[in-house]
């Protein structure tokens, strides 16, 4: 870690992007959509555009994985869906099937909500078991980013322990939200987040989602991460950004 992330806020917040912030954000864009009414016609629409503009992922709900799994395959184009989304449930044995049912279907990353209600509760370990139960059903097929829904958490101190449980388990990836409830992500939510990504060293990532809408809303995120943790480590390997809007205004920036 290069920087105190907390430190690294005044100087990112209401940043205006640079000239070159839209292409450098496109090669680590989730492209999604989660909504729940899709048609296969608009899912198809969806990996087409990931697949032209180089984005890191498309992520669908998994019944529409067929759809865009026969668009992005051989692409680079990674495929990704959600488990336990979005209520965050603490049925870690449904959770394990629908993993195992994702990879069957061809999923390559898996966006999984954490047990939310037992975080609240202070059942943080939880977190740990959900994701090293995701791990050993998909078998070494799958990238884990695990979704703390931090607004909702709220406390500080909780999300915190929550996250250090997610990268004892074996996260690869830290995400903010799920996009479904408010507040979603802040600024201060991904400081907090890449605090314990510094202490695991840089080897988890981490993921901006929730209420990403342009390119204004998702620059200062870019700068932060870029502070904290050095460009170097700014890859699709270690940062995303989730959005079902945000595409659109990127690829009407200059790139």
């Amino acid at each position: 870690m290069l920087a105190d992330p907390f430190a690294a806020l005044e100087h990112v917040r209401g940043l205006a992007p640079d000239r070159r912030a839209a292409s450098r954000l496109l090669p680590l864009l989730d492209v999604t959509s989660l909504r729940g009414d899709e048609t296969e016609e608009e899912v198809g629409i969806l990996a087409e555009q990931a697949v032209r503009y180089g984005c890191a992922a498309v992520c669908v709900l998994p019944r529409w994985l067929p759809a865009a799994r026969a668009i992005v395959a051989g692409t680079g184009v990674r495929l990704a869906t959600v488990a336990n989304f979005p209520a965050g449930g603490d049925d870690l044995l449904a959770v394990g099937r629908e993993v195992e049912a994702a990879i069957a279907l061809g999923a390559e990353e898996i966006d999984v909500v954490a047990p939310l209600a037992a975080v609240r509760a202070g059942d943080v370990e939880l977190v740990g078991e959900l994701v090293q139960l995701c791990r050993k059903v998909a078998g070494g097929k799958a990238t884990f980013k695990v979704i703390l829904e931090t607004g909702w958490l709220g406390d500080p101190a909780l999300v915190t322990a929550a996250a250090r449980a997610a990268v004892m388990g074996g996260a690869d990836f830290l995400k903010t939200s799920t996009g479904k409830r408010e507040p979603g992500a802040t600024l201060e939510a991904a400081a907090l987040l890449l605090a314990v990504i510094g202490e695991a060293d840089g080897r988890v990532g981490l993921k901006i989602a929730g209420g990403l809408r342009r390119l204004a809303d998702a620059f200062p995120y870019l700068a932060l991460i870029e502070r904290a943790m050095g460009p170097a480590w700014v890859t699709p390997q270690h940062v995303r950004f989730g959005a079902s809007r945000l595409l659109d205004d990127l690829v009407a920036h200059p790139l």
